[in-house]
């Protein structure tokens, strides 16, 4: 038998420009595909290394450790009953030879196979040893298997050079390189048959090259294509040079989310990216510094430079280019030219806007649908109003500034601008409103409407923004929610699950603030916000349950964020009672402390067979008679009630939540006793009643906080 060979594997698919924003997850993809189905075939050494590549034009993938043969494969291979496989003179039956045929065991003989029995009769088993799979008929299906699978966002058709074929992939593929260490795997795809040429960058490498081996590819499309094969390693050398140029010239491409983004795109742009800087007239500056940088970013692919201390925005940007020049005065030159219109056009959108003001804008969203179940904007715009005044007076804030605020919220979506940019939407309307000289807190509010969250204490500079913020997504939540838009699976176009944990968020903040809470200036309840933002939809005839409904996906949600960082059981104790949403955290805070404590179990033990007990009665009273307590233990329970209660209510009145329960855990051995001692079921009714009245008490008692019977193991 002879040894398997054991090489470098490369494959790469040649093509055409592919989408920018798939690249590296096509990258990866492909090289999961490939390493997954030959690792399945034992083709794959232990120590074997996957690395993926990915360029505009082209995927590939390099294993380091690759068998051209896999080891034989012991099997058994139940097969039939021998009563009905063998004849009475042990020769095989038809069926016996047509199962052998469709197993591909048709050489095996009736003496080669074993007869054992399943403990009810004798089966024939065919036991043995096969041939591993081999590279190429396992490649083979290992590409066909990438490519099936890649997250292709949208398939083309094409069609081949024979001019008959037409075939569906991501863009047109013109090479496939297949090499297991020098030599060539035969295998083909897309009307391609493997080989080892591949294609070198379009302007300043080769047009084509000849890989020789897996372990060189990178090296020669680099020195020979001028192609960087890795998107990582692009990746890093435009960082490198973007930082490299903003510093020389004294600035910052900043960071953040939209930065990454950037990076991703222009990464999956060039194939020997180069960085230049240039430069715009200093004038557009006076536009506001949003719209320069999303025209530069999302229209050019330009990094924009801030000044490092202020973050000012400056005339200059960074271009990430495919071609590195001696002189690159015509690349600059031709994307200044190329900006300066894009910059004209935005200060053209901002000087016409204000022509107008914002809240002349307002009545033209009547011509705008929201939805064709639930009105126009300008319908959505009063409900929000109604909703933001109620929330600014159960807040003490100013209605007046809320209602202006939500009345103008929305009027943006009609300038020029936002129908340009639909990105800055509210950012466009809070300059507009400025320059109407609007009130300072109605411009922070219109400016920040589409934050996800809220992630500092409201105060009184915030307080309108807050109102405008919870406003709106009651709004949706309700609305949306009640012509049955509810989220299914991961789907949720409308943002629910996100407007839930928004809503969350700025009851949090409320609480952190100055307005929600024990001592606090202020009241909101969710429920009776969710009410009154019902009430708004009168004309509109919303699912009765809406708010119900509503409501208990709002602590769903809750539940879900809280769960990743506390105890399940915890969460779900608090939670089960829907306590006011700004209590939760401290509440939960509160009981993690208490599960710890050593009398928490014994409790959480003796509440649940309160509460099972008081589920089976037929009637619980809702006071103690103190004289039919004729046991001790009842007697010594209800003493501890009595000297408890007090402190544990004002306790819990104040928000002390973690005093409330540490006070509750003295009664734990009045419980554990009356548990011990007294049969609660007794049979004279009027002693049974009584004792469920006091278990009664104590289970109302021990449950302010939470329903401590949850965190029973």
């Amino acid at each position: 038998m002879t040894t398997a060979q054991v090489h470098p594997l490369l494959v790469e698919l040649v093509t055409e420009e592919l989408p920018p924003k798939a690249l590296n997850k096509l990258g990866k993809a492909f090289a999961e595909g490939i390493s997954s189905v030959l690792a399945k075939k034992q083709l794959l050494s232990a120590e074997c290394k996957v690395i993926d590549y990915a360029t505009p034009r082209r995927l590939a993938v390099h294993l380091s450790h690759v068998l051209d043969q896999a080891p034989e494969q012991a099997f058994t291979e139940k097969l039939m009953p021998a009563k009905v496989g063998l004849t009475p003179d042990g020769q095989a039956t038809p069926a016996l030879v047509k199962k052998l045929e469709s197993k591909g065991l048709g050489h095996l003989q009736p003496a080669d196979l074993i007869s054992e029995s399943d403990g009810k009769q004798d089966y024939l088993y065919a036991k043995g040893t096969a041939p591993g799979a081999s590279l190429p008929e396992s490649l083979q299906e290992a590409l066909e298997a990438a490519i099936a699978g890649l997250p292709i966002p949208k398939v083309m058709r094409y069609q081949l050079d024979d001019g008959k074929t037409s075939v569906k992939f991501v863009r047109p593929a013109h090479h496939l390189v297949a090499l297991h260490g020098a030599n060539v795997v035969p295998i083909a795809t897309l009307g391609l048959n493997a080989d080892r040429v591949s294609n070198g960058h379009r302007f300043m490498g080769k047009a084509t090259l000849s890989i020789t081996s897996p372990d060189t590819y990178v090296a020669q499309l680099a020195d020979e294509g001028k192609v960087i094969a890795s998107f990582d390693d692009r990746r890093s050398a435009i960082t490198q040079q973007l930082a490299a140029q903003a510093a020389a010239l004294g600035g910052t491409i900043g960071q953040g989310p939209e930065v990454d983004a950037l990076l991703d795109e222009v990464t999956a742009l060039v194939e020997h990216p180069t960085v230049y800087a240039g430069q715009f007239d200093p004038k557009f500056l006076a536009v506001p510094s949003e719209c320069l940088i999303l025209t530069m970013r999302l229209n050019q692919k330009y990094f924009p430079l801030f000044e490092p201390t202020t973050g000012k925005l400056t005339h200059r940007f960074l271009i990430v280019s495919n071609m590195q020049v001696a002189d690159p005065r015509h690349i600059i030159e031709g994307n200044e030219r190329v900006v300066r219109p894009r910059l004209a056009d935005a200060q053209f959108f901002f000087d016409t806007d204000r022509k107008s003001t914002l809240e002349s804008r307002v009545e033209s969203l009547a011509n705008r649908v929201y939805h064709n179940k639930l009105g126009s904007q300008r319908d959505r715009i009063e409900r929000v109003r109604a909703i933001a005044r109620y929330v600014a007076a159960q807040l003490g804030g100013n209605e007046q500034h809320a209602d202006r605020a939500a009345l103008l919220a929305k009027a943006d979506l009609n300038s020029n601008m936002v129908g340009e940019f639909p990105e800055l939407q509210g950012i466009m309307g809070a300059y507009y409103a400025q320059g109407d000289n609007e009130p300072a807190d109605v411009v922070t509010a219109i400016g920040e409407q589409y934050r996800i969250r809220l992630d500092e204490p409201v105060n009184a500079s915030s307080l309108t923004s807050a109102i405008l913020f919870i406003a709106e997504r009651a709004e949706t939540l309700v609305g949306i929610w009640g012509i049955g838009l509810v989220p299914s699976g991961e789907r949720d176009p409308y943002g629910l699950r996100r407007a839930a944990l928004g809503l969350i968020s700025a009851f949090e903040q409320l609480a952190a603030g100055d307005y929600i809470g024990p001592g606090k200036t202020g009241t909101l309840a969710l429920r009776s916000l969710l009410d009154k933002t019902a009430e708004t939809f009168s004309q509109f005839g919303l699912a009765a349950s809406t708010v119900d409904d509503v409501t208990s996906f709002i602590y769903e949600r809750y539940r879900n964020q809280l769960g990743a960082d506390h105890d399940r059981n915890v969460v779900d104790a608090v939670l089960s009672l829907e306590p006011p949403l700004h209590e939760v955290q401290a509440r939960v805070a509160a009981c993690s402390s208490f599960a710890q404590m050593p009398e928490a179990q014994s409790l959480a033990a003796a509440n649940k067979r309160i509460t099972n007990l008081l589920k089976k009665a037929d009637h619980v009273p809702d006071s103690v008679d103190t004289g039919k307590l004729a046991e001790p233990a009842e007697q010594a329970l209800a003493a501890q009630i009595a000297q408890v209660e007090p402190e544990a209510r004002r306790q819990f009145a104040d928000g002390d939540f973690a005093g409330s329960l540490a006070t509750l855990s003295h009664t734990r051995n009045a419980v554990d006793q009356f548990f011990n001692d007294v049969m609660v079921m007794a049979e004279d009714l009027e002693i049974r009643n009584n004792r469920l009245a006091l278990l009664g008490q104590l289970g109302r008692l021990m449950n302010q906080v939470a329903d401590i019977s949850r965190l029973a193991q």
